[in-house]
């Protein structure tokens, strides 16, 4: 296995993502490309990445199953610059990265044995039945989960009649409302709440685009898209269902 990116930057923020969810994963190498699906410690939230084929300058592989340490790898991965270009090796049980500028260095990450089968995150996520769409500046989704994190460690998305609301109550309260005007919203009417915890840490995957794709209904799991043309970053998370709201 050999592949170049000339755009390591991606990889290398997507990476430091994951790794506040999960400290190691299997890294898969197919003929489509890169990808990574995980779940994490905690059984609450379930992430996907794909890096396609079409995004490397340099392409080489038969099927890969990579056990990495996310903490190891996101040291190495810092080591870019804006100028880099980077190189993926499999060399029996070894990762070797070299990082291409105007000098090269170079860098060997053991592999690790990971357990457990492999998760297809479009498998897992295909019979979710979302009722819900919104597309959303990614800005204005950040600043909202903000707004609600001061008050509460958790947030309600809704949508009624038409109008997309994204609140916070208890003793404090705030709430962002966004029309057809401000975000694209398709489907019924639903609240589902979710952890602002998580939530904050899959909002650093907005830097990646200006528009955010998020589908939920009521008491439901949540989606949430970043998407580009050379690279997918999802999130699912477990709606916090409480007795009394």
């Amino acid at each position: 296995m050999l592949v170049k990116l000339e755009n390591p930057a991606i990889l290398s923020r997507a990476i430091e993502i994951i790794s506040e969810l999960v400290t190691e994963v299997k890294i898969i190498v197919s003929e489509f490309g890169v990808s990574i699906t995980a779940i994490d410690p905690a059984n609450v939230a379930m992430l996907g990445f794909k890096l396609p084929r079409s995004a490397f300058s340099q392409f080489d592989s038969k099927d890969e199953i990579l056990g990495i340490n996310l903490d190891s790898l996101k040291k190495v991965l810092r080591r870019c610059s804006a100028t880099s270009s980077l190189i993926l090796e499999k060399k029996d049980n070894l990762l070797n990265i070299q990082i291409q500028d105007r000098i090269r260095r170079s860098f060997s990450l053991g592999l690790i044995e990971i357990e457990g089968e492999s998760i297809d995150f479009d498998s897992k996520v295909k019979n979710m039945a979302f009722g819900s769409r919104v597309g959303i500046n990614s800005a204005d989704l950040v600043a909202s989960i903000e707004d609600c994190a001061v008050v509460s460690d958790a947030c309600s998305f809704v949508i009624i009649d038409g109008r997309f609301i994204i609140e916070a109550r208890g003793i404090d309260s705030a709430l962002s409302e966004f029309s057809g005007d401000e975000a694209e919203i398709r489907g019924e009417n639903c609240k589902s709440k979710y952890s602002l915890e998580y939530l904050q840490k899959f909002m650093k995957g907005a830097k990646f685009c200006d528009k955010t794709i998020i589908e939920f209904a009521d008491d439901h799991p949540l989606k949430v898209d970043f998407r580009t043309e050379n690279m997918e970053l999802s999130f699912v998370l477990a709606p916090r269902v409480e007795t009394e709201d």
